[in-house]
């Protein structure tokens, strides 16, 4: 009776089992059938949200124009003339009548040195002519008689060349008091120390009272002229030809740049090339002139000099901002119509002002991505956030 009970408790607790296993399956297969048409029930939209988002960039257009190309060089700038005013007298400073860093012209009055010795000298040498002319005149008159006596056999004929002599003496000595007057008006004209050319006075060397001498080395200022002024700069030897070229077809044309090469400074003229190459640094120098009106430019300081060799014409330009550099070179990437970005490989000219000239790889038209390249691949999609104007 037992063995009966145990077999039918046996029964039963595999049938609550299978029950089990068969309401498991069921649930799974319930599970999977919505999960089907959850997926089946999704729209293409849907799907497409799952997509990187697109992403936001400024781009611009490949134009064609033309476009001047420049060498560029380090100068320094210098004076058109600079002069170490001296005096050429010996004698007491009595006034100084200039302010420093004033500007004066040629012939101004800069310096006051003692006239009173000068003038003295000067006196004394016109006198001195005086009492010579004196002589002279009666000497003249002794000649007279001794002519007329000579005719008359009154006198020597040794007499009268004695006071041809004489009188031909006078006149020599006449001659000496001219140069000795003309000399001592020339010193005393080297008391006004003036200016030999327009410029500008720099600072003071000797003070009002001092005693100042010819052989002082020195001077009293330093007079710069700064309309115009020059700039003196270097270029690469390879470029000799180029710069020939410039200046055979007209007056070659220079621009002076700031350090940073953002800012104009001035415009002037190559006026030549130096005559030798420096075989130290492979560079020849080269010297402008400017007009520098405005004092834009100042003697001792150093600026970059751009030198126009030719102009190009009808090429194709982008922004220099849409340029990235890779192992092979420089490239950029151009936005395709469906709105998707490929790298594309470029060939470069000149790169100056914000312009780069694009010889190999990109035809005008194109659009390139002047900013946001960083978060860019090929493939991506591009959202033009705002399209910069044309170089």
């Amino acid at each position: 009776m037992s063995g009966i009970d145990s077999s039918a408790s046996l029964n039963s607790g595999s049938a609550r089992v299978a029950r089990r296993i068969a309401a498991a399956a069921v649930a799974l297969l319930t599970c999977g059938y919505f999960g089907w048409q959850s997926l089946a029930s999704q729209t293409p939209a849907a799907v497409a949200v799952a997509q990187p988002p697109a992403v936001p960039v400024q781009a611009t257009v490949a134009t064609r124009r033309d476009v001047p190309l420049y060498l560029t060089g380090l100068g320094t700038v210098q004076a058109f003339n600079t002069v170490t005013v001296k005096t050429r007298v010996d004698g007491e400073l009595q006034k100084v009548a200039f302010t420093e860093g004033q500007d004066v012209k040629a012939g101004d009055l800069l310096a006051q040195i003692d006239p009173r010795p000068f003038q003295a000298a000067l006196d004394q040498a016109t006198a001195k002519k005086v009492q010579d002319e004196a002589q002279l005149a009666n000497a003249k008159l002794d000649l007279q008689r001794f002519a007329n006596l000579a005719t008359r056999d009154f006198a020597t004929r040794q007499q009268l060349d004695t006071q041809k002599a004489l009188v031909a003496q006078l006149q020599a000595q006449i001659e000496g008091d001219q140069a000795a007057i003309d000399s001592a008006r020339t010193q005393l004209d080297y008391t006004a120390i003036t200016s030999p050319l327009a410029g500008r006075t720099g600072i003071r060397l000797v003070d009002q009272g001092n005693i100042v001498h010819a052989t002082d080395t020195t001077g009293l200022v330093v007079v710069t002229q700064l309309q115009p002024i020059s700039v003196i700069f270097t270029l690469p030897e390879d470029q000799l030809d180029t710069v020939k070229a410039a200046m055979a077809s007209g007056p070659a044309t220079i621009v002076a740049m700031s350090r940073d090469g953002k800012k104009q400074l001035a415009e002037g003229t190559l006026e030549l090339v130096d005559n030798l190459i420096d075989q130290s640094t492979g560079t020849i120098r080269l010297k402008g002139n400017f007009a520098n009106r405005d004092g834009a430019l100042w003697p001792g300081e150093f600026v970059n000099v751009r030198l126009l060799a030719h102009t190009a014409q009808d090429v194709v330009t982008i922004p220099s901002a849409a340029l990235q550099r890779g192992p092979d070179g420089y490239y950029a990437y151009v936005v395709k119509p469906d709105g998707t970005v490929e790298m594309q490989k470029l060939q470069i000219g000149q790169i100056a002002d914000g312009t780069a000239i694009v010889e190999i790889g990109l035809s005008a038209g194109a659009q390139v991505v002047t900013a946001g390249q960083y978060r860019l691949q090929p493939g991506a999609r591009a959202e033009i956030a705002r399209a910069d104007a044309s170089p």
